[in-house]
């Protein structure tokens, strides 16, 4: 019998890179023999039926991959419920062993570093619902990909590809993501510098299209 991935996306928007990452992944998986599947967190806060449809997902995978945004320093608010959902169900009940929890987080920022209290937080996720911790993904400058399919922009995304391809090879084969594909992960998809100048440049952009362009600096409650 196949081993059955599952990828759970932390992120609202339609097309996000956390689905980018997750879904280049279980691509990778799916190559190898697994079956897989994929949930979107923010839909269980709309009905009993898809919080059992989660927990339904999850009792049968054997590998589940979380895909999130940052929001600021923390993991968004329909992913933290998401995980305390899971928590209560699993320790109401025997966790089927075996089962394996891999992370695989993006943030806005350049730095990957802001990333890492998210993974501390999923880690310790693993641990009290009776997961294996298969290991964390980190990566910083998400905006780059800007939810598109890695397929699209490989040269720009070519370190993040490889960190997903031998995470996929080491996962199929029972092991951790490697060292080297979290030093891949989190290599910047582009200098610091041309990726906060692209950032000042869309924010300058959107202030015009809402007609606030002269209001960027100001100081409403300084006085």
């Amino acid at each position: 019998m196949s081993a059955h991935s599952l990828l759970l996306i932390g992120s609202p928007r339609r097309r996000s890179t956390s689905e980018s990452l997750g879904g280049y992944l279980l691509e990778r998986l799916a190559e190898k023999g697994f079956e897989t599947e994929r949930l979107h967190l923010h839909r269980i806060l709309k009905s009993k039926a898809v919080r059992d449809e989660l927990l339904t997902a999850t009792d049968r995978a054997d590998l589940v991959i979380l895909a999130s945004p940052l929001y600021v320093d923390c993991l968004p608010y329909p992913v933290i419920e998401a995980l305390e959902t899971l928590a209560a169900h699993r320790q109401e009940r025997q966790p089927r062993q075996g089962q394996r929890l891999l992370a695989l987080l993006n943030c806005g920022f350049p730095e990957v570093e802001h990333n890492a209290t998210a993974l501390d937080i999923c880690h310790q996720f693993a641990r009290e619902a009776g997961f294996e911790w298969a290991g964390g993904l980190a990566l910083g400058g998400g905006g780059a990909i800007n939810g598109r399919p890695l397929a699209q922009v490989q040269g720009l995304a070519r370190h993040a590809i490889r960190a997903l391809e031998l995470a996929a090879e080491a996962l199929a084969q029972g092991q951790p993501v490697p060292p080297e594909a979290v030093a891949l992960m989190a290599k910047p998809l582009v200098p610091t510098w041309l990726y906060v100048r692209a950032a000042h440049l869309n924010w300058k952009r959107a202030a015009r299209k809402y007609g606030v362009q002269k209001q960027l600096e100001a100081r409403p409650y300084t006085t």
